[in-house]
């Protein structure tokens, strides 16, 4: 009888989306040892190339969020040690990272996406990149980290005070785009496939990171119940966009969508390559949708990986 397959889950480190990535990496190793996987659990820290090294995986189970599992780094310590690991790697993580590079890849391929602008935030106490109401948000973070709407009535200020709270005070840069109003839809790639559009709904205020992971905050719409053209553009863009920037295994690509615009109100905001595992998590809620559980997905994202 062969050895099982040794999986190391690798989760936490120091971003700030660590306790998404905790809760995540600790679901998928329950699951990986549940499916009789042999499985080390591996918390990040600066000496993670020495504990690979010494626990000697086939495979690693990239289950962090935010830099440095998500942006190209760690992706790029794996391939110089030559370890596989699971979702995307060097070139499409950098890429999907930095909303501007996606951008860039995206739209000459016809995907919508808003408009933007990045910024010096010192600037914006002095005048506003774009016309109110706009977004402002980091070029390169997750998770909705750090996002601000600013509007003609908020109390930022106008233009913004140097001491109201927001992201200009976190970030030395950031992107600004246009406001999109309307509704917040995403939709989930698994491997080759758009798996179906949920529609968000925060109880308060818009989809930020509170809202993400606090059980209660969001309702989740799945399937969403939309119009079926503009269902079918959000997947069929999801999985363009997958395949374009070369995500492996699952992706997740949230909309705004004006619903007084028809499809023409559809725009892709950006692409997750590193979409969460939680029980709140909207792939594997949208792959229960179509009849894959928990388990068969972490199978299924380990055995692509390896293959």
């Amino acid at each position: 009888m062969s050895a099982p397959i040794h999986v190391a889950v690798l989760m936490g480190g120091w971003s700030s989306e660590r306790p998404v990535s905790l809760i995540t990496g600790n679901g998928v190793a329950d699951a990986l040892e549940r499916l009789g996987y042999r499985v080390t659990r591996i918390d990040m820290d600066r000496d993670v190339a020495a504990r690979l090294a010494e626990a000697k995986p086939d495979i690693v189970f990239n289950a962090l969020h935010g830099s440095p599992g998500e942006d190209g780094s760690v992706q790029g310590m794996m391939d110089l040690m030559g370890i596989k690991y699971t979702h995307s790697g060097l070139t499409t993580s950098v890429i999907a990272i930095d909303k501007q590079l996606t951008k860039s890849a995206l739209v000459p391929h016809g995907i919508p996406m808003p408009g933007g602008v990045v910024v010096d935030s010192a600037a914006l106490y002095h005048a506003d990149p774009l016309p109110r109401p706009y977004v402002l948000k980091p070029v390169n973070e997750g998770s909705s980290v750090g996002v601000a709407i600013v509007t003609d009535t908020s109390n930022y200020g106008n233009p913004i005070r140097r001491d109201a709270e927001g992201p200009w005070q976190q970030f030395p840069q950031l992107l600004a785009e246009p406001f999109i109003r309307g509704r917040e839809l995403t939709v989930a790639v698994l491997g080759d496939r758009a798996l179906c559009v949920t529609e968000l709904q925060p109880k308060s205020g818009f989809y930020d990171f509170d809202a993400k992971y606090t059980d209660g905050m969001t309702d989740h719409v799945c399937p969403a119940q939309i119009p079926d053209d503009v269902a079918e553009a959000m997947m069929g863009w999801a999985l363009q966009a997958h395949r374009i920037l070369g995500c492996k295994g699952a992706s997740r690509s949230d909309f705004r969508w004006d619903d007084t615009l028809g499809v023409d109100g559809v725009f892709l905001l950006e692409v997750n390559t590193q979409p969460g595992m939680t029980p709140l998590s909207l792939v594997p809620e949208q792959a229960r949708h179509c009849g894959i559980s928990y388990e068969e997905l972490v199978d299924i994202l380990v055995k692509e990986a390896l293959a």
